[in-house]
């Protein structure tokens, strides 16, 4: 790219040939991005995607400087198999993707919570790579340190995330649980570890792994979503999930089971100072050495997902991670748009 030439970003996300086709600026969710990037003088242009488009998107990305991707890893029993391999090629033939597939596998799947347990978010968390280990390890751990919250590596959705709790008694000859899906609209169900165990067993394939985590009481106090544009937070977001919460005697489809609004605050907000702080000054440097990613390779847009830990004994609130999402943040702050043209300009311009 010259320096008279008008630099260009694809803006992509999932859709059907009919939205690929009627797609604009300005008709879609990501309206502020394409407003942003056009007011500092970037030209955007959607780049909507499925899986049967794949020849035709590339060749679209093929013509711009980079690419901005908000796909989810698993959306109607479709992954991102396809998508990420025709990512990885683009992104080898010079336009920069955001977030790029092997950054994705660094720091947006569920290992990641195992991998930075040491540092100040992390807890007391395991990792079963195979049926072996997860068969081996699991029981034991459940009946000593339960209850816990098992995740499955990528998903989005609350799909394999399960808090499980044994409900029999200890060294009886069949071990009863109560599992929980995260996932909106399920029910508290009673069964065996060992049959609960053998439906886990699918998130185990080639590549998979199983993340033990233990539950965290304060739940109920909700999520605290931690946007990050880059290295910098950009932005908060407050939400009193249900999630993991046995729902109300009125059942999972009341008004009373549904989350609360996730209500936004700016980086400055005086509530989430110390996290911002921890943010920016100590747990994001440290994971960016651990995870060997350097601020180039960061995604321009990422969050990550705390949980309120036990309080200290001055009654300071801790931070636990449950997840880093990389793949489509989304919603984002209102300050979060401006950050994110200000980074696509900054590696237009070092690109």
């Amino acid at each position: 790219m010259s320096q008279t030439e008008t630099p260009k970003v694809a803006v992509l996300w999932r859709g059907d040939l009919e939205a690929r086709k009627s797609a604009t600026p300005g008709n879609n969710r990501f309206y502020r991005i394409f407003e942003e990037l056009t007011a500092i003088g970037i030209h955007a242009q959607p780049a909507v995607y499925s899986d049967e488009m794949v020849d035709e998107v590339r060749e679209q990305l093929l013509n711009v400087d980079g690419v901005l991707v908000w796909v989810d890893p698993i959306h109607d029993g479709q992954t991102r198999v396809f998508l990420d391999a025709m990512l990885r090629e683009v992104a080898s033939r010079g336009p920069w993707v955001s977030a790029h597939p092997d950054v994705i596998l660094k720091m947006g799947v569920k290992e990641v919570l195992h991998r930075t347990r040491l540092l100040g978010w992390g807890t007391d968390t395991h990792l079963y790579p195979s049926r072996s280990a997860f068969q081996s390890e699991f029981p034991s751990r459940l009946e000593s340190a339960g209850p816990r919250v098992l995740k499955q590596n990528r998903g989005n959705g609350g799909q394999g995330v399960w808090k499980v709790e044994q409900i029999s008694t200890p060294g009886s000859d069949t071990v009863l649980v109560r599992v929980l899906h995260a996932r909106r609209g399920s029910l508290p169900e009673e069964t065996t570890l060992h049959d609960f165990m053998a439906r886990c067993e699918t998130y185990l394939t080639p590549g998979g792994c199983i993340v033990d985590q233990p539950f965290q009481s304060r739940l109920p106090d909700g999520m605290i979503r931690c946007y990050m544009g880059a290295d910098k937070v950009v932005g908060f977001g407050h939400q009193l999930i249900k999630a993991l919460i046995p729902p109300p005697p009125e059942g999972p489809d009341s008004d009373a089971a549904q989350p609360g609004p996730r209500i936004m605050h700016p980086a400055s907000a005086e509530l989430f100072r110390a996290l911002r702080a921890k943010m920016d000054l100590e747990w994001t440097p440290q994971m960016m050495d651990l995870l060997n990613i350097d601020r180039a390779s960061l995604p321009i847009i990422w969050d990550a997902d705390f949980l309120y830990g036990p309080r200290t004994e001055s009654g300071e609130d801790t931070y636990v991670l449950c997840e880093i999402n990389v793949s489509s943040v989304f919603a984002i702050p209102d300050q979060a748009p401006a950050a994110v043209a200000r980074l696509v300009k900054e590696r237009l311009r070092k690109k």
